[in-house]
């Protein structure tokens, strides 16, 4: 029983390494993918389509998306790429770092008579 617990708290202890997947998207890749699709939800939610339409229309133009930017919608390598940049924490703050960025620029164009926010 002993060896059991222990066994189950020294598993418990460090988080399970996530392997490299084949085809890993470079960050560069992921931060370009990341900033469309978050720009792919905000035009949907603010389509005022019921939910169930909203997410039909979302699905299709992110596969739409996702084979512009060569990155095959039936294959999971984004959402394994993803996986993997999660479970490395420094990797996946960098790429949101850059999704933010892109997307701040982005606001800032749209809006140019609007003051910047303090930091």
């Amino acid at each position: 029983m002993l060896a059991l617990g222990l066994l189950l708290a020294t598993g418990c202890a460090r988080p399970e390494q996530v392997p490299t997947p084949p085809n890993l998207l470079p960050k560069e890749k992921m931060t370009s993918l990341l900033v469309q699709i978050h720009l792919l939800e905000a035009r949907v939610e603010t389509s005022r389509l019921p939910p169930d339409s909203a997410r039909a229309l979302f699905l299709s133009q992110q596969r739409d998306l996702m084979l512009r930017n060569g990155v095959s919608p039936t294959d999971s390598v984004f959402e394994r790429s993803y996986r993997y940049y999660a479970s490395h924490a420094k990797d996946l703050d960098g790429i949101y770092a850059g999704v933010i960025d892109s997307l701040s620029q982005r606001e800032k164009k749209m809006d140019p008579t609007r003051m910047p926010r303090p930091n």
